[in-house]
């Protein structure tokens, strides 16, 4: 966020480099915004530094892991060359917590007491200007925070993705009986969920005093034995706590009696408790060598979230009541993450449309602009409907070639072409008895559309390369931003097929048009994003609050969310002021109408008055009194003068 660079400094105390550093930040901080790929936004940042500094390479590094035997740099974007640049510096740096000028090389921590911490590095090719450590700062500063936004918005997603992910394994996990099929499916998912190269799940023969570990690769019947002391998992049996070991720590904590007789090394561990119904211990579920670095807490938050629906379902398979209470809960979670928010009347009259047709087979078509919140009704049919057990599978159809259509709806066989290595279903399968939302439907090929109309008049799937008809029970919701009713005119939709589609149709309104909820859909907002942040909710300030009313939102409901998200993390202030609010400019906005300057004075005047008198019953959301009061005029004055400017009274 703007604030965070700080204010322009004095035109006759900065210098030029100075200026330019803060300008720069500024667009650093811009593109940060406008994307979730750290690699992404530093092509875009970098060259920025580079010029500021009249630098011939620079780098962002960070600590990828340290172990015994060192530590581990990545290059998280680089311009130029960076072969000259040693780990010693970079080290030196982190250590110093500050900036070093060595060989050519200005280096500087963006943090320095986080877990994997970040690094800019610049070359020069003659000695450090003068006014260059102060021009780094400020990009250093605009960096660190454009970063620290993308990593906490990752975080956010990856956590909502691991969500989804536990509500589909365990979805599948109630229709497993046997119990080896069922071990195996945990390990598969646990490795999957935290990428992780192996998993076992330990159950704990008391009477023996044992583990037995299963499934375990590379062991005679797939079970392996160890005493209920030994290793990491002993001391999870022991405190009932999870145990990690990371590239640093002490190997001996690890049976390394189990790595030799499987011809295995075990570099990093996870291991968490397993738990029956009544919170006995009866086991441990471990995943062996993280792919990339060590497991983090993220990791050990889902798999002991996985963890407890496991100990549920090994410990009776046949119960599935206990597994669908969990999945019930699960289902809760997210459905309670879908909110519309807003006491407008046409937001009411939404809510009130939806709940008529979410618990009935409809097919639902929505329509908005960019921004409105499509998926969010999508979801919030899904989550009122008698199908909110069951999957909800999201496709964006304007990214589906026509090439790739069938093999992301309908799947394919194992061997249907050199890459199909494997069996895997498509999304109507996998949203069967759940609800498909099919998005940007109006961006779907001519072909497409025919191959999906049969799908839907039929409720059957052929894979490709299979021969084989599958059943579909998925209820489809489309969403376009485009007027298909026009496209049908002009041949580029399917006539048939819009009115397979167009049975129920919610129109959702731009932001524009419903300013009475601008004020709920900020708070909610800065609310749940500073909760994430671990901070308090700053406070909006009346001028702020005036502000957020009387923009016009051309990006809707996103850019306000979006808006919020920067003030949330970004603001270090407890209170926000209406400069604090950077807005982002549309490029798909409207210019205001320019008069011509040959226009006569009263013509000019006249044309004026009708647009800002237009504006002001827009912002009042079509109230006249209102309209009126901000306009400064009795309200019986402003029906006046709109019959005088020859203006629709109504």
């Amino acid at each position: 966020m703007d604030s965070q660079v700080g204010p322009l400094p004095p035109q006759a105390a900065a210098s030029d480099r100075l200026l330019r550093a803060w300008r720069s930040g500024h667009e650093i901080l811009s593109a940060a915004n406008h994307t979730d790929d750290s690699g992404r936004f530093l092509t875009h940042a970098l060259p920025l530094v580079m010029a500021v500094c009249s630098a011939d390479g620079t780098a962002v590094m960070t600590l990828a892991g340290a172990s015994r035997e060192g530590e581990t740099w990545q290059r998280l974007g680089q311009i130029g060359s960076t072969e000259t640049l040693t780990t010693d510096l970079l080290a030196s740096a982190l250590d110093a917590e500050r900036s070093i000028f060595r060989d050519g090389w200005l280096v500087t921590p963006l943090e320095s007491r986080t877990e994997y911490p970040n690094l800019l590095a610049i070359h020069f090719r003659g000695p450090l200007p003068a006014d260059t450590q102060s021009a780094v700062d400020v990009l250093a500063s605009a960096l660190r925070e454009g970063l620290a936004g993308i990593r906490a918005r990752r975080r956010e997603e990856v956590r909502i993705q691991r969500l989804e992910a536990i509500l589909e394994i365990v979805s599948r996990w109630n229709q497993t009986r046997e119990m080896e099929d069922l071990l195996v499916q945990m390990a598969e998912a646990a490795t999957r969920l935290v990428q992780a190269d192996r998993a076992s799940i330990f159950l704990w023969d008391r009477a023996e005093h044992q583990l037995v570990g299963r499934p375990a690769l590379g062991v005679a019947n797939g079970e392996l034995r160890i005493a209920d002391n030994a290793g990491l998992v002993g001391r999870v049996i022991a405190t009932g706590q999870p145990q990690r070991l990371g590239l640093a720590d002490d190997p001996a904590t690890v049976n390394r009696a189990v790595d030799q007789s499987l011809g295995y090394q075990t570099r990093t561990l996870l291991c968490v408790p397993l738990r029956g119904r009544d919170g006995e211990l009866f086991g441990a579920f471990e995943v062996i060598n993280k792919r990339a670095g060590d497991f983090n807490d993220d990791d050990e938050l889902a798999l002991v979230e996985l963890a407890t629906h496991a100990g549920v379902a090994l410990e009776n398979t046949q119960e599935r009541e206990n597994l669908l209470e969990s999945r019930r809960k699960i289902i809760d979670e997210a459905a309670a993450g879908v909110q519309l928010v807003g006491q407008s009347p046409v937001m009411e009259a939404l809510r009130s449309t939806i709940r008529r047709v979410a618990p009935t087979e409809l097919a639902v078509l929505l329509l908005g602009e960019n921004g409105t919140g499509k998926e969010v009704v999508s979801q919030s049919i899904h989550y009122q409907s008698p199908r909110r057990h069951h999957p909800f599978i999201a496709v964006n159809c304007a990214a589906l070639t026509e090439t790739l259509l069938e093999n992301e709806l309908f799947g394919h066989e194992k061997g249907a072409f050199t890459d199909a290595g494997e069996t895997r279903p498509g999304k109507f399968e996998l949203a069967s008895g759940g609800t498909l939302f099919l998005d940007e439907i109006g961006d779907l090929s001519l072909g497409g559309q025919a191959k999906l109309l049969r799908v839907l008049e039929e409720k059957l799937v052929v894979r490709v390369g299979g021969s084989k008809n599958i059943h579909t029970d998925a209820r489809v919701i489309a969403a376009t931003n485009q007027d298909l009713a026009e496209l049908v005119r002009q041949k580029k939709f399917r006539e048939d097929l819009y009115f397979r589609l167009n049975v129920v149709t919610l129109m959702l309104p731009p932001l524009r048009e419903r300013p009475s909820d601008v004020m709920p859909l900020a708070e909610h907002f800065l609310r749940e994003f500073s909760r994430h942040a671990h901070r308090k909710t700053p406070k909006l300030s009346a001028a702020a609050r005036q502000r957020l009313e009387t923009h016009p939102w051309p990006g809707n409901v996103r850019e306000l969310r979006n808006l919020m998200e920067r003030v949330a993390y970004l603001h270090a202030s407890d209170k926000v002021e209406a400069e604090d609010l950077a807005f982002v400019l549309s490029p798909s906005s409207t210019r205001p109408t320019l008069i011509e300057p040959e226009t006569p004075l009263a013509e000019a005047t006249d044309r004026f008055q009708v647009e800002h008198i237009q504006q002001a019953i827009r912002r009042a959301g079509g109230n006249m009194s209102e309209a009126a009061e901000r306009l400064g005029l009795h309200r019986s004055n402003l029906y006046r003068k709109m019959r005088q400017l020859g203006m629709p009274a109504e």
